[in-house]
């Protein structure tokens, strides 16, 4: 580790093989927690390169624990996380519009780094106990069209920094990271990042790995559509940038997707969205977010369409269903 941390205070790239012997060390429980926290503070004075990540990647991938689920080809949709806006669980939210509707969903998530409520939060919140057992994981995207990764059960390297990154409290690569990590290895994604710079490196990652994927970003800093701002949207077939009356919806504002300030408050809105008793403001921002990973499967069908798929799920309580299933199998 001290010849790696001279090499970078030097302001140098590591190779894609450095990268990944750093990362596997790292998994391995070779560095303590101070080294860890000289490694990762690097990445927060300068971006990480393609040839970084990708060797991250590739060894993060390595070592996780293996899972099978292609017979189910289901997406995964999920944020880089590290936006500092607190906002509720919109992703989280957004895969029981899409389970309600029929599509199948396979999240890879972790507790909230620099917001109150992750993705874990919520769903432990409600019970749900987290596993690796393929059985679950396969029995839960049968019978309610979701199911979950908690990313320290499949990711040992994860686990290992995941007191580190609570200390240190800010964005770190390792939220880059996270989205391309899922054991899972999905076809299609629907991920959101929090600036234009991470969102030119995931196009380039997503077309290197042949992921069919959209990529969302608000240009006021949200790692979703926030319907607060104009969007920069990217997928296979290109990019633009939308408004949200463009996407079919009225600006709010930023205040209306708060999360609140403990994982109950945050839970509270989830189950409000789930029970129909949202604001507008929070069930646009899941509608919209859920459109973009429906068209996903299908960049040919308006978006209109399938923001009309994931209302419905909603409305009929559908994606409610999906989600007492889902605990169910998972308690």
């Amino acid at each position: 580790m001290k010849n790696i941390l001279n090499k970078l205070f030097e302001h140098q790239t590591l190779s894609r093989q450095e990268a990944a012997e750093v990362l596997t060390n790292i998994g391995a429980g070779k560095y303590n927690d101070v080294e860890i926290t000289a490694f990762i503070s690097v990445f927060l004075m300068r971006s990480i390169e393609l040839e970084e990540l990708i060797g991250f990647r590739e060894a993060l991938l390595a070592m996780a624990h293996q899972v099978d689920l292609q017979e189910f080809n289901p997406i995964d949709i999920v944020g880089t996380g590290g936006d500092g806006k607190n906002t509720f669980n919109i992703s989280t939210c957004s895969c029981f519009a899409l389970a309600g509707a029929g599509y199948k969903v396979a999240k890879h998530g972790n507790y909230g780094a620099t917001s109150v409520s992750g993705s874990s939060n919520v769903l432990e919140h409600f019970g749900a106990k987290f596993t690796t057992d393929l059985d679950i994981l396969k029995t839960s995207l049968d019978k309610s069209g979701f199911t979950y990764l908690h990313a320290p059960f499949f990711n040992p390297a994860m686990k290992n920094v995941a007191p580190v990154r609570k200390n240190i409290g800010v964005r770190t690569f390792f939220n880059v990271l996270g989205p391309l990590i899922s054991p899972v290895k999905p076809k299609y994604q629907c991920l959101g990042v929090y600036n234009l710079k991470m969102l030119r490196l995931y196009t380039l990652i997503n077309q290197k790995i042949g992921t069919q994927y959209t990529l969302v970003h608000s240009l006021d800093g949200y790692d979703e559509i926030s319907l607060t701002d104009t969007s920069k949207i990217v997928n296979n077939r290109g990019e633009y940038l939308a408004t949200p009356q463009q996407l079919g919806f009225q600006p709010i504002a930023q205040s209306e997707l708060f999360g609140g300030e403990t994982i109950a408050d945050a839970a509270k809105i989830f189950m409000n969205i789930l029970e129909n008793k949202a604001t507008d403001a929070q069930r646009n921002a899941v509608l919209v977010n859920s459109a973009a990973a429906i068209q996903t499967y299908d960049f040919d069908k308006p978006l209109a369409e399938c923001v009309a798929e994931a209302d419905e799920a909603l409305k009929s309580g559908r994606a409610k269903k999906a989600f007492e299933r889902f605990i169910e199998i998972y308690k």
